[in-house]
């Protein structure tokens, strides 16, 4: 083991034990729950092991917290993401069970719509809506313009953005 992975590790032992316990009361008071509590600070110091170089961390608290915080919006947005797909699947099949999706494809579509979230994620509100009309309501430019009270060109230029931001997502290396 080189020295600088002892110094490493060691870092990282250090930072787990100065700020565990805070972490964990912190989100103990935000989730409610001390399972909940448990799994989060594991996954703020999973991510903190991704880091390149958790020696830059200058102020670890702060950087566990915006962590911490995020993985909480994420959790929550997976769920809203995942409630509004069985909703809009009740709709769909009514009463009817033979209809019903297995939980895998339920999973597989929740996933699939995280990633479409996740994608547009950084896209301006207006290109972001007209993209959503346009794929998953399959209106055209023209309800588009309608619906956003713009121009059917606007829409036209609203698209083109949000796909150019979906392929710079996919290939970053190649935009």
């Amino acid at each position: 083991m080189s020295a600088d992975s002892i110094q490493r590790n060691e870092l990282i032992s250090l930072l787990f034990h100065k700020h565990h316990g805070w972490l964990s009361a912190w989100l103990r008071k935000k989730t409610g729950c001390q399972h909940r509590a448990a799994d989060l600070v594991q996954e703020a110091f999973a991510r903190i092991l991704l880091l390149p170089d958790p020696r830059q961390l200058e102020q670890p608290r702060a950087f566990m917290v915006t962590t911490a915080t995020r993985i909480l919006i994420d959790e929550q947005r997976r769920r809203l993401l995942e409630q509004t797909y069985l909703e809009a699947l009740y709709r769909l099949q009514g009463d009817d069970p033979a209809c019903a999706d297995t939980p895998e494809q339920i999973m597989q579509a929740v996933q699939a719509l995280e990633t479409i979230s996740s994608m547009l994620d950084g896209l301006a509100a207006k290109p972001r809506r007209a993209f959503l009309l346009s794929r998953l309501d399959g209106l055209g430019h023209a309800e588009i313009a309608t619906e956003l009270g713009v121009s059917a060109s606007m829409v036209k230029q609203y698209l083109a953005s949000a796909l150019g931001h979906c392929y710079r997502v996919l290939y970053p290396a190649a935009a």
